[in-house]
C-alpha cells in the first residue's frame, strides 16, 4: 500500500470523495455510475491494498475493505461484482481491462483523454497489433457483437490463452470492450466494439499533454493529494508521463508541489473545511 504516509486529513477527504463511509456506500448501478462520473475513473474490484477508487471499496463503505478469498459466499463482493456487471450492461461508462491489463472503469468525459494515451489509430493497427488480434477485430467489424467462443472459433484462433490475450491487447488499445456477461447455460461474456457505445467520445482528438493533465486532474480531485508514484501506479502511466500531467497542474495554479512527486489541490483547505 501506498497511503500509509498519507495525513488523517488527505484520507477522511478521500472517505468522502471515493464513497468510502457507510453512509455513502455504493448499493446501486445508478450510484456507481454516479461514483464513476465524479471521480472520472476506478477500479472494478481492487481492495485497500492498492491505491485509488473502487467500485469493490465504495460497495463496503469503509477504506480498509479486504477481498476475501471466497468471494462467492461474500455478501459485499457479490454485490459489488453485480453491480459491476449492471454498470457494465447499461453502457453508461466504459468499462474494459486497461493499462497494465486491470479492470477500470470511465467517465465518458475522460474517454478523449484516455484515448489519446492508450488508444491505437486505425491506420496504426498493422504495426502495433498482434495478429490474433487484428483476427478478432476483423470479426467484431463484422459482425458488431459476439459470444467469447463463438468469437475464438470465428477469428481462427485455437489456442485459448493465445485468445484471451489477444482480447486484453484490443481492450488496453481501446477497441473492443465486454458489453455483457452470461451465465447460463454457460459462463461467457459479449464482445462489441468500443465505437458502438462510445463513437462520439472516441472521436474527439486531444493532444497528448492536455490528456496527461487531464487525467491528473480527475485524480487529484478525488484524493486531494498525490504521493510519490501513485497516479503512476492507479492509471498505468509511466511515472514520467503522470508528472508532467502533474506539473501542467501546478503552472495552472489548481495544484501546489509540496515535494518530488507530492502534489495536493491548491484550494484543499477550503475544501477540506466545507
Amino acid at each position: 500500500m501506498m497511503n500509509n504516509s498519507l495525513p488523517e486529513e488527505i484520507e477522511i477527504y478521500r472517505d468522502r470523495t471515493w464513497r468510502r463511509e457507510e453512509e455513502s456506500r455504493v448499493e446501486s448501478a445508478v450510484e456507481a455510475e454516479k461514483l464513476i462520473e465524479v471521480v472520472g475513473f476506478c477500479a472494478g474490484l481492487t481492495d485497500a491494498r492498492r491505491p485509488g477508487p473502487s467500485l469493490y471499496i465504495s460497495v463496503c463503505g469503509r477504506r480498509d475493505a479486504h477481498m476475501p478469498r471466497n468471494v462467492q459466499k461474500d455478501p459485499e463482493s457479490s454485490l459489488a461484482w453485480r453491480i459491476k456487471d449492471e454498470v457494465m450492461r447499461r453502457g453508461r461508462v466504459y468499462y474494459a481491462k486497461l493499462a497494465r491489463g486491470r479492470s477500470t472503469f470511465v467517465a465518458p468525459r475522460l474517454l478523449p483523454h484516455f484515448h489519446a494515451l492508450w488508444g491505437i489509430p486505425r491506420k496504426e493497427e498493422s504495426t502495433r497489433l498482434s495478429n490474433e488480434a487484428r483476427s478478432v477485430l476483423k470479426v467484431l467489424r463484422r459482425e458488431w457483437e459476439m459470444a467469447t467462443s463463438d468469437l475464438r472459433g470465428s477469428a481462427g484462433v485455437a489456442d485459448r490463452p493465445t485468445f484471451t490475450r489477444a482480447l486484453d491487447e484490443l481492450q488496453k488499445s481501446m477497441k473492443v470492450v465486454p458489453a455483457d456477461v452470461l451465465y447460463e447455460p454457460s459462463f461467457t461474456y459479449i464482445w462489441m466494439l468500443s465505437e458502438g457505445r462510445f463513437a462520439k467520445e472516441l472521436s474527439v482528438k486531444v493532444k497528448r499533454e492536455d490528456a496527461l493533465r487531464e487525467v491528473a486532474r480527475a485524480f487529484l480531485n478525488g484524493a486531494g493529494m498525490t504521493v510519490c508514484g501513485e497516479l503512476a501506479k492507479v492509471t498505468g502511466l509511466t511515472r514520467p508521463d503522470a508528472g508532467r500531467g502533474n506539473r501542467a497542474l501546478v503552472a495552472e495554479r489548481y495544484a501546489e508541489r509540496l515535494a518530488q512527486g507530492v502534489y495536493r489541490l491548491a484550494d484543499l483547505d477550503e475544501r477540506l473545511s466545507a
